[in-house]
């Protein structure tokens, strides 16, 4: 009995003394937060998926003395006795170069060593997970250096496994650098297209019953519904690489012979960070910087859905982005993520629509606004309103051409004395593919050609040091290799026009003119035209007279 008593008063001693240590800890790590400015939490009422602890593996979260515990898109909340600790850095630069960003919150070492016994209920695998599909990243790798062009992929499609068919279609993808994967019932087979440098490619042709494999594979990746064939259904899906974190948005619409797919591939990687890699022209790209230096003012871009107008917008605020300035977007959706920058998703379901988002944003006191799209009167008021204000804004809009702008915003109900004064410029842009520079074939065009080029050109003549358009001018025609997949063509840079607000625009809109006027006095003022800006870039070997066909008409 007094062995017992004895027993009992050491235990709870020991427990005393565990608990007086833990005290002590966490009063060590809440003073190391408060130094950091950082929060401090005992994660009791934090839930943490393995879904995403699993982000790193457990050797990296040991050895870094972290744990990732929440996500949301590309931005991560990593648990962390003191991220100033040089191997906490390493692994947080890891996580940069794969393209999350990440914020701490402080935890004492007996906290993270309960985070880290999770990592024993889970599979150490690198992956993106949903439902009980797992697609390794290791398989997507290899799979890409397998494939080399679409030739690769196809030999590669007729020789795989339906259950690996999606790996291989994704990893294929994003290889050979394709936006958008179609898949394509019809009557007796699914007809599975690529779309490179905005041109749809047919890939190969897959049977009815791998397509059903690979649709509930795709359907229980994306969170959608298994059961549902005639009705619309969109999800979306992340997968993490080694250096990019790529969403996959998914589009499932019921047709004739069975459910069509699109996948939408959003991979960071392709985007063109800066305004130099636009293919804006020297002259316009000093335009350009002098307007978006601009303290107040609303620049707007125009053209159809996937001319490339959020990229410009993308690359005009990385070009200001900086510690000293506040930038706040409103989007729908956020097509890629931007590290520094405040941005939010439109959510109508929750009453967050681009108006009132617009009147929330501004009420957050930021210097730059990114507005995705003005689509209504109220949004379009707002937003030049804030232009009027003190603010920078920047948004699209859909119109043909720059001039077009104006009359567009007039038919929504904008008055335009509010859009003489907030608008500093107008430009709008088309994206034309770019010339294979390993293949592209060189040669004098025909009579009918050079008479087009002089007509288009002509103008410019005092402008730009051109060439003399006669039998000696040798112009870029497309070749075929596999380097760009037999299409002569590989990547897409843009074309564009643009006008900057004068006195005497100004004076013009406030008539309500027609956009024949507006486009008249831009080009006397000296814009160079969409057309004649591709037809500059066509003499300088980057695209072809048969691509600006295309695209302009």
């Amino acid at each position: 009995m007094l062995q017992q008593t004895t027993n009992k008063k050491s235990e709870e001693l020991e427990k005393k003394l565990i608990e007086i240590e833990l005290k002590r800890e966490e009063e060590h790590y809440r003073k190391i937060a408060q130094t950091l400015n950082l929060p401090f939490s005992d994660l009791k009422t934090v839930p943490i998926s393995t879904e995403v602890l699993i982000l790193i593996s457990e050797e990296d979260a040991r050895s870094s003395k972290l744990a990732i515990i929440s996500r949301s898109g590309a931005k991560l909340i990593a648990a962390a006795v003191n991220p100033e600790l040089p191997e906490t850095k390493k692994v947080l630069e890891q996580l940069k170069n794969r393209g999350f960003s990440v914020s701490f919150i402080i935890v004492t070492p007996s906290t993270l060593s309960q985070v880290w016994d999770r990592y024993a209920t889970t599979k150490q695998i690198k992956t993106f997970e949903s439902g009980t599909v797992n697609i390794r990243e290791e398989e997507l790798e290899l799979f890409q250096e397998q494939i080399l062009n679409v030739a690769d992929l196809r030999d590669k499609v007729t020789k795989i496994s339906a259950t690996k068919m999606l790996e291989i279609l994704i990893a294929g993808a994003l290889k050979i650098g394709a936006s958008d994967i179609h898949f394509e019932p019809e009557t007796e087979k699914v007809r599975l297209r690529y779309r490179l440098d905005g041109v749809l490619s047919d890939i190969v042709a897959i049977d009815v019953l791998s397509y059903e494999k690979i649709l509930n594979r795709v359907k229980i990746v994306s969170n959608l519904k298994l059961n549902i064939h005639s009705a619309p259904q969109d999800g979306r899906f992340t997968i993490s690489q080694k250096n990019a974190v790529i969403e996959v948005r998914v589009s499932i619409l019921p047709s004739e012979f069975g459910e069509t797919v699109v996948m939408r591939l959003l991979d960071p990687r392709t985007i063109k960070e800066g305004l130099e890699q636009l293919g804006i022209r020297e002259d316009l790209l000093v335009l350009i910087k002098e307007q978006i230096s601009k303290p107040t003012g609303a620049i707007l871009t125009t053209g159809p859905t996937g001319s490339g107008k959020t990229t410009t917008l993308y690359a005009f605020v990385r070009h200001l982005n900086n510690p000293g300035t506040k930038i706040i977007t409103i989007e729908d959706p956020i097509e890629y993520h931007i590290q520094g920058i405040s941005q939010t998703q439109v959510e109508p379901e929750k009453g967050y629509g681009f108006a009132n988002g617009l009147r929330a944003i501004v009420r957050q006191d930021p210097d730059i606004i990114l507005v995705g799209e003005i689509r209504d009167a109220e949004a379009a008021d707002i937003a030049l309103q804030a232009a009027l204000t003190g603010h920078l804004v920047f948004s699209t809009i859909h119109t043909n051409n720059a001039a077009g702008t104006i009359p567009r915003l007039i038919d929504l109900g904008v008055k335009p004395e509010i859009i003489a004064p907030a608008i500093s410029m107008a430009i709008a842009q088309r994206l034309v593919r770019k010339l294979c520079l390993k293949c592209r074939v060189q040669d004098t065009p025909p009579q009918e050609t050079l008479k087009k080029i002089e007509t288009v050109l002509g103008p410019l003549k005092a402008k730009f040091k051109l060439p003399a358009f006669n039998a000696s001018l040798k112009i870029f025609f497309p070749g075929k290799c596999k380097e760009c997949n037999e299409m002569g063509y590989r990547g897409r840079l843009g074309i564009y026009e643009a006008f900057v607000m004068s006195k005497a625009m100004e004076k013009l809109i406030l008539k309500s003119p027609a956009i024949s006027d507006i486009e008249n006095l831009a080009v006397s003022e000296g814009m160079v035209t969409m057309l004649q800006d591709a037809y500059l870039k066509m003499l300088g070997g980057l695209t072809s007279l048969e691509e600006i066909g295309r695209i302009i008409g």
